[in-house]
């Protein structure tokens, strides 16, 4: 998998995109994570990548051709699953748009910033429009990170025990029991009995009630899908 992200503010995300998983990832040849500065696509001698908005609206608008210049040149190179656009209004993400992505070969993820982005791009350019939550940030690039990272972990052999990432909050639609480890008890604090019984069979069922009991409790709109 590559993923291309087009940014003005490249330094946001060159260090996490290069630690941990996603380090590993690369290192073993699972992903490519290619940053662009948009700054590097403009035709303007001062590098300028910004300007008013038409109709008086405060704030600055991230300018159509910078954009264009960008998308165009990786799409003359390979073709690309989806072209993501980070935005506030997006469709929000979640696990299930996750496991998709995991599986294609190129993404282009455009970091918004400033006021927005010419709509213009968003109409013609633009594949898919992702939020992860309903507020606003400064840009986009954390929220690139977000989603390079709950994709690529996804790749089989990013992650050491690939069950791992199966038994994930979201996966099936419900959160995530309980987890404990050694000791097994920590002043008077106590682990369950059952996950100390070594019965797999009950350890099971143990755990797919707690997660319907915290999902119930916590998230109950995941129950409604």
């Amino acid at each position: 998998m590559r993923i291309d992200i087009i940014t003005v503010l490249p330094e946001m995300l060159e260090q996490p995109l290069n630690c941990s998983i996603l380090k590993k990832a690369q290192d073993k040849g699972l992903t490519e994570i290619h940053i662009h500065n948009l700054r590097d696509y403009t035709t303007d001698k001062h590098k300028r990548v910004d300007d008013y908005p038409f109709g008086g609206e405060a704030g600055m608008v991230m300018q159509i051709e910078p954009i264009d210049n960008a998308i165009s040149a990786l799409k003359k190179e390979r073709d690309y699953d989806e072209i993501i656009y980070t935005s506030p209004d997006g469709e929000q993400f979640n696990q299930k748009m996750a496991n998709t992505m995991s599986s294609f070969e190129n993404i282009i993820i455009l970091c918004g910033h400033y006021k927005g982005i010419d709509y213009r791009i968003r109409e013609h350019l633009i594949t898919r429009e992702i939020s992860i939550g309903d507020f606003v940030l400064t840009g986009g690039e954390l929220v690139a990170a977000m989603i390079t990272d709950a994709i690529v972990r996804l790749i089989p052999g990013a992650i050491g025990d690939e069950q791992s990432a199966l038994s994930d909050s979201f996966q099936d639609n419900l959160l995530a029991p309980p987890v404990y480890t050694r000791p097994s008890e920590y002043k008077g604090w106590k682990v369950p009995d059952v996950l100390l019984s070594g019965h797999q069979a009950k350890i099971d069922e143990w755990k797919l009630k707690q997660a319907l009991e915290r999902t119930m409790r916590l998230r109950p709109d995941l129950l409604e899908d």
